[in-house]
């Protein structure tokens, strides 16, 4: 195995795309509007449980759920909230490629550090499709573009390992999400693209498994709900305190688990909400969680976070 690149990113250099970068959820107000207030909190709580980035309106935060407009007004409370303390990664993924590039000159205006796109779902383009369309974002922009894809939730569209290589080559495309579950996959990125590309894993139970294949991070949905405990997986693999890196790993395991309890993307909110900050319900149709689940979840919180910290644990 080759050795790895351990050293800590620096927080101040948006270019360096390493460590952990929570998957934001997008808090909304009971009538399915915005909710700028809890937003600010959750971006406040994320720094404080020391993340290295965030990713507002990726899918954890409902993009396909939102106007150009609420994506906008998102990537601004965010980048607002945060004042330069780490880089913000939006979601600008879209089905078609202008679609994408008018999303990316909003973000520009932002002031965004990178975006990331999804790859387009519905549709099932080809890998000659898809390097166009990824090669005309990447043109169309000042910022940096981090590939994403995740076939289970695109109708099964998949970046091709040769494709990513040749999509690396582009001066302006620095990385990929990777949230297939395909460990294998995740590999064969790492050993078919430079140093300088980030390959990011965005299967949460993975996480340990692809630093030591030389991963540099995760982007991650259960980092909403449990920031340290993920962060601390990274964090001890720095150190090369392996054991205290795998055994955050287990820790965190049940947590992903549990989004099979209520239909993506509400189990997340629902933890959220549990834990004090109120990130309301997914926009319909997705519906809240069953009582009888919503306990299993509660009971997950608490193995991770403590009792005294999760409201509704009863006495």
């Amino acid at each position: 195995m080759e050795k790895i690149d351990r050293a800590a990113p620096d927080r101040d250099d948006a270019t360096v795309i390493r460590g952990i970068i929570p998957a934001m959820v997008t808090p909304f107000d009971a009538d399915a509007s915005i909710n700028a207030k809890a937003l600010r909190q959750l971006t406040e709580y994320l720094l404080a449980g020391g993340v290295h980035g965030l990713f507002p309106t990726g899918s954890q935060g409902e993009f396909w759920a939102l106007s150009p407009g609420e994506r906008q007004r998102i990537w601004d409370i965010v980048v607002e909230t945060t004042e330069g303390r780490v880089p913000v990664y939006a979601g600008t993924g879209g089905v078609t490629t202008r679609e994408v590039v008018a999303l990316n000159r909003l973000a520009e205006r932002v002031g965004v550090s990178a975006v990331s796109v999804i790859t387009p779902f519905f549709i099932t383009p080809t890998d000659a499709e898809l390097y166009r369309h990824y090669a005309t974002i990447a043109d169309a922009t000042s910022l940096p573009v981090i590939l994403y894809t995740n076939p289970g939730r695109t109708g099964g569209v998949n970046l091709a390992v040769n494709l990513v290589s040749r999509l690396s080559e582009h001066p302006n495309i620095v990385g990929i999400k990777d949230s297939s579950g395909d460990l294998s996959q995740t590999l064969a990125y790492i050993e078919n693209t430079g140093d300088d590309f980030a390959v990011l894993l965005g299967r949460d139970t993975l996480i340990y498994a692809g630093l030591l294949h030389g991963a540099k991070g995760s982007i991650t949905a259960t980092a909403n709900a449990a920031p340290a405990l993920v962060v601390a997986i990274y964090d001890a693999f720095l150190r090369d305190d392996l054991d205290a890196s795998l055994a955050a790993q287990k820790r965190l395991v049940p947590l992903r688990q549990a989004f099979g309890l209520g239909t993506f993307p509400v189990v997340v909110k629902e933890a959220l909400t549990l834990l004090g900050i109120d990130a309301g319900p997914a926009r319909a149709p997705v519906g809240p969680m069953a009582p009888a689940q919503r306990e299993k979840l509660i009971d997950v919180l608490v193995a991770i976070h403590g009792a005294d910290k999760v409201l509704g644990v009863k006495e």
